[in-house]
């Protein structure tokens, strides 16, 4: 993979600091950076409060470029820390099912156990290392899906690319999640301590020296090689089972050609191949996702010691049918904001086509 132009231009889009493109200049069209807003007579300032429409990109940014992976990683950092932020009551919930399916017996009496045993601001709790914590995976998910992604197209080349572009895109995220979750297991081995042990900390603050103090620096990564065994398999069916959704519902379900369709149409066609890819996702990583809980909460304790008292159906089912909802929402909303801002920034929504395909259409 090339990168283009100067190799040392800058990783982060110059819209995200540049002094000259504030909040508001950006809403009235208004900036002194010409590659973010490119105007057929720039002495004239447009004093109009515009928004520009999502087929008026905001500037161009090359294809595969280091602005396009910048933007590709703000796109996970915003579409991960976001929602699973968002669904801290849910996941806190789920957890809390995991470890002791005694007191939580179920959905709706987890969430009155948490509501009478420490009332609404229960239901947040642990959200700030979910915030940093999947805020790093995020970045790291999309942006180094983006780069493997097309890594690998370029290795096997544009007829192999497109032949077998499920492989790219499994072996792209793959990639891509080991690097995600080492970023993330730090602040999840902390969010599932403070959200599964009443008392231990009220939050990241004094939860993360706590953690060190009783675990060791090396106790944040105790539950990484479950993680990656979560995650891996999780990314791996989302990334995969989107782009392949996605594509088949611009051959059969929509009449028109991708790049004929409205941006609103092509976001509410991410979102729906979002959902229904993280409804598989929930089902394949579930096992992990019981044992991830499990080892960050027991100190000491093995996987053995895991399957011995969860059991293996256990493993497969319990709290599933609600990391089902939480999943396939999350996913959803995931892949909805990410393209979102793809659009935003003026790059084409995910999906659709094989991407080695279509750079070969435009050669």
């Amino acid at each position: 993979m090339a990168f283009s132009d100067n190799s040392r231009q800058s990783l982060i889009p110059n819209f995200l600091y540049t002094s000259s493109a504030s909040p508001s200049s950006l809403l009235m069209g208004n900036t002194s950076n010409p590659t973010l807003f490119p105007s057929t007579s720039p002495a004239k300032q447009n004093n109009n409060f515009v928004i520009p429409a999502p087929n008026e990109p905001l500037g161009k940014i090359e294809m595969y470029s280091p602005r396009f992976y910048a933007a590709c990683t703000v796109g996970g950092i915003l579409s991960c820390g976001l929602t699973h932020m968002t669904v801290t009551p849910l996941d806190l919930v789920k957890c809390n099912m995991q470890i002791d399916p005694v007191k939580y017996k179920s959905i709706s009496s987890g969430f009155g156990v948490l509501l009478k045993e420490q009332g609404v601001r229960g239901f947040f709790r642990g959200w700030v290392p979910t915030l940093l914590g999947y805020s790093a995976q995020g970045a790291c998910k999309f942006g180094f899906y983006e780069f493997f992604k097309k890594y690998y197209s370029d290795i096997a080349g544009p007829e192999y690319a497109t032949k077998y572009k499920t492989l790219i895109y499994l072996a792209g995220s793959a990639s891509a999640e080991v690097i995600a979750d080492v970023a993330l297991c730090p602040m999840e081995a902390v969010k599932v301590r403070v959200q599964t042990q009443p008392g231990f900390a009220r939050g990241l603050s004094d939860g993360l020296p706590k953690f060190v103090r009783s675990d060791g620096v090396l106790g944040l990564y105790k539950g990484l090689v479950p993680l990656w065994g979560r995650q891996i398999p999780y990314t791996m069916m989302k990334f995969a089972s989107f782009e392949t959704i996605v594509e088949m519902m611009y051959k059969y379900a929509i009449p028109t050609p991708k790049n004929e369709c409205s941006k609103s149409l092509q976001l509410g066609v991410s979102f729906a191949g979002g959902y229904v890819a993280g409804v598989l996702c929930a089902i394949v990583s579930h096992p992990a996702d019981n044992l991830v809980s499990f080892l960050n909460n027991a100190k000491g304790a093995s996987v053995g010691d895991a399957v011995k008292k969860l059991g293996v159906l256990g493993l497969f089912t319990r709290g599933l049918p609600l990391r089902i909802v939480m999943i396939g929402t999350l996913t959803g909303a995931q892949w909805g904001i990410y393209d979102a801002f793809k659009v935003f920034v003026g790059l084409p929504t995910t999906g659709g086509a094989a991407p080695v395909a279509i750079e070969a259409a435009k050669d």
